[in-house]
């Protein structure tokens, strides 16, 4: 048995949440291997929406387990809040969430750094969810950090007060800015007795286990392929490794243990935050599809840059990925338009290009685009992919003949029910 993945194509904000939520019943176990509470998956069913942050997708399912992998990053404040949310929606997680020793936590000092941080970049700022997850990332490279296993040994709290105290010292080269350290403190460490009381497991030997026993396991991914820290538009980048390749890094599995990758996009492009976009569209066109789909952090709130697909991206990160199926999220929001764009090329250094250029972020990139008809109809009540208009079909296959990759799910809207199966994702 092999670990099928989704992750998102582009830079967050998919719908990978919603995909989760949907195919967990194939699976005996969610596991999330990267990111940390700056991402925000989102659920809606039963007329209620639901927004996790640290908790895999599959937690609303019966009696799958959910594995929070070595890889992320958790803060108990977070955690605690996620869990009160769980709790009262009637969730019983208890003996369904685990977490592993090995995952990182998030001190209050590290999101004092980095707010700090970004405060004192000015214009420069890389658009930080400010939840401290970059500094976090930063002690676990510099052998410093803390993680949950450590919670549990008798020298916990010299260690904490040891990386405290180098914390505050870092902080000193930066501008003050306000932050109540001794009240988050002490929040965090009553959040921190919420996380205790959950299983706490050797998160790679248990996924291997599972996999020799024969249970279907889905890796969940955060943020986007182009946030990736060494693929994504570095700088403008989340701190951990979104590909693939980061399943095998943040759940402890050999790279032939993978078994399918599912990509997904939407069907146009936004992304949060600072950094190169090149088909972002800063007229009437970016403020419509910010409107009509909702296009605001769930995470941070702020509201997100939006433009039409970008077809030479989507191929780069399909490459780093391997992906084998593409879902299409967010169909619906196109319902509107008399014409659609999608980018197909890179025009920049005087020549016309597939590929993004390293110095992405100082090169003036212009995209190429080629025109589709829209449908200009509702997609409501729509579950079939025949049943489809010709013109949302023409545009669904071309996006698969492009990228060379079958479209197996298109979304057509956020709730649960609102999935059109066009070939059988997971077989």
């Amino acid at each position: 048995m092999k670990v099928d993945v989704i992750l998102g194509l582009q830079w967050g904000d998919e719908g990978k949440g919603k995909i989760v939520d949907y195919l967990a019943n194939n699976y005996d176990i969610v596991a999330r291997f990267q990111g940390g509470p700056n991402a925000g998956h989102t659920l809606k069913f039963d007329g209620k929406k639901y927004v996790l942050h640290t908790v895999p997708s599959g937690i609303f399912r019966e009696n799958l387990l959910n594995v929070i992998g070595n890889g992320v990053v958790i803060d108990p404040i977070t955690l605690e809040k996620e869990i009160k949310n769980l709790e009262a929606a009637n969730v019983d997680y208890k003996d369904r969430l685990l977490v592993a020793r090995k995952a990182h936590l998030i001190l209050p000092t590290h999101r004092l750094m980095d707010a700090a941080s970004e405060a004192a970049k000015g214009k420069a700022k890389i658009g930080s969810t400010l939840k401290g997850i970059g500094p976090t990332y930063m002690d676990k490279t510099g052998r410093n950090g803390i993680r949950v296993g450590d919670i549990s040994l008798p020298n916990f709290k010299e260690r904490y007060k040891a990386l405290r105290k180098k914390h505050l010292k870092l902080v000193q080269i930066y501008p003050d800015i306000e932050f109540d350290l001794e009240a988050e403190e002490a929040q965090w460490f009553k959040s921190l007795e919420v996380l205790k009381n959950l299983k706490h497991v050797n998160g790679e030997y248990y996924i291997n286990q599972a996999i020799k026993d024969g249970k279907r396991i889905l890796a969940e991914g955060a943020q986007g392929s182009m946030l990736d820290i060494d693929f994504g538009t570095y700088p403008f980048v989340t701190s951990s490794n979104t590909v693939t390749a980061g399943v095998c890094n943040g759940l402890g599995i050999a790279p032939s243990k993978i078994g399918e990758v599912i990509g997904i996009t939407k069907a146009y492009c936004t992304r949060v935050g600072s950094g190169p976009f090149p088909t972002e569209q800063e007229n009437k066109i970016g403020e419509f599809l910010r409107s009509e789909g909702g296009e605001f952090g769930a995470t941070t709130g702020r509201p997100r840059r939006c433009g039409w697909i970008d077809l030479p991206q989507l191929k780069y990160t399909i490459m780093l990925n391997g992906v084998t199926q593409l879902v299409v999220t967010k169909i619906d929001v196109l319902n509107n338009f008399e014409t659609l764009q999608a980018g197909t090329a890179y025009q920049y250094n005087d020549g016309i290009h597939q590929e993004l250029p390293y110095d992405i972020n100082n090169i003036k990139v212009v995209p190429t685009y080629e025109s589709h008809k829209g449908w200009q109809k509702s997609l409501e009540g729509i579950t079939e992919f025949d049943e489809l208009p010709k013109e949302a079909k023409e545009y669904i296959l071309s996006l698969q003949q492009t990228l060379e990759v079958p479209v197996t799910m298109v979304s057509t809207g956020p709730e649960r029910k609102k999935l059109i199966l066009k070939e059988a994702l997971v077989s």
